[in-house]
């Protein structure tokens, strides 16, 4: 592994303000939206029924169900307990047996080679020491054994809206963004000589809403970085911040009946364990 983040960052206090972040509003309101994204990603890594599957920063469990409809032994691990709640709710009512449990995907509670996949979904990039979370995903991961990532990419359309959070609500000094996990030269910076092979696809996931003023509305209610952000604010700042937003929300429009479709690029990450 190379390209250390600074040892003088404080992860453990980061970590927990995240904590804080991602417990705000609603995430499952959004991420049950992300679904497409899930289902494409377990084809891409060919899943094969009756593989252990650990799905990384689960959320609401929408990437530990979909391998579960394909009858693998599914794991979602999360550090939110709501959202498990609400991920063990949406597998039950679909009859599938997924196994959802807390934890930190830094310092993952599984032995080494416990998983046939690991897989997340928009997850674990949000960690904030990237080379402990590529080591853990490594660690647990057998040999021959695939890893599979969903993450936004720094020039997408999620990536220019964390830099417009980044004005308003600056990050810890030094720590890495996480849209460098959607950059295949990082992913390969992490991984190292670990794996045996990595192929990147670069895909869209959609937005679509009723219009720019109904996106912002729901995720500054329901998306803990962009809710805590916004809730931050002075009148003054919000009133700024949200134009910043539904300006960008509007440079990527390409719906012209008022409403809102805005591409957002995202890196499809498969990599076989060595």
């Amino acid at each position: 592994m190379v390209s250390h983040q600074p040892s003088s960052i404080n992860f453990s206090a980061i970590k927990a303000r995240q904590q804080i972040t991602w417990s705000a509003g609603d995430y499952p309101v959004i991420g049950t939206t992300l679904v497409i994204v899930s289902e494409q990603l377990c084809e891409a890594v060919d899943l094969h029924a009756g593989e252990s599957v650990l799905d990384l920063a689960t959320g609401s469990g929408i990437t530990a169900i979909a391998a579960a409809r394909r009858f693998c032994e599914a794991t979602g691990i999360d550090y939110v307990p709501a959202h498990l709640e609400d991920g063990r709710q949406r597998a039950a009512a679909e009859h599938l047996p997924v196994t959802f449990q807390e934890g930190d995907v830094e310092n993952l509670p599984f032995a080494d080679a416990s998983f046939d996949v690991v897989l997340s979904t928009f997850g674990s990039m949000f960690a904030p020491h990237q080379e402990k979370t590529a080591s853990e995903t490594l660690r647990v991961c057998r040999s021959g054994g695939k890893i599979g990532l969903a993450n936004w990419t720094p020039t997408g359309f999620i990536g220019e809206l964390f830099r417009i959070i980044g004005k308003y609500a600056p990050p810890p000094a030094g720590l890495k963004p996480p849209v460098l996990w959607g950059n295949e030269e990082r992913l390969r910076e992490l991984f190292g000589n670990e794996i045996a092979s990595l192929h990147t696809t670069k895909r869209d996931f959609v937005f679509r809403y009723r219009s720019a003023s109904h996106w912002l509305d729901q995720f500054a209610t329901y998306y803990g970085p962009l809710a805590t952000t916004f809730n931050g604010l002075d009148a003054t700042g919000q009133e700024q911040f949200s134009r910043d937003v539904i300006g960008l929300l509007e440079s990527h429009n390409r719906a012209k009946d008022g409403t809102l479709i805005v591409p957002s690029e995202y890196l499809e990450v498969v990599a076989t364990r060595r």
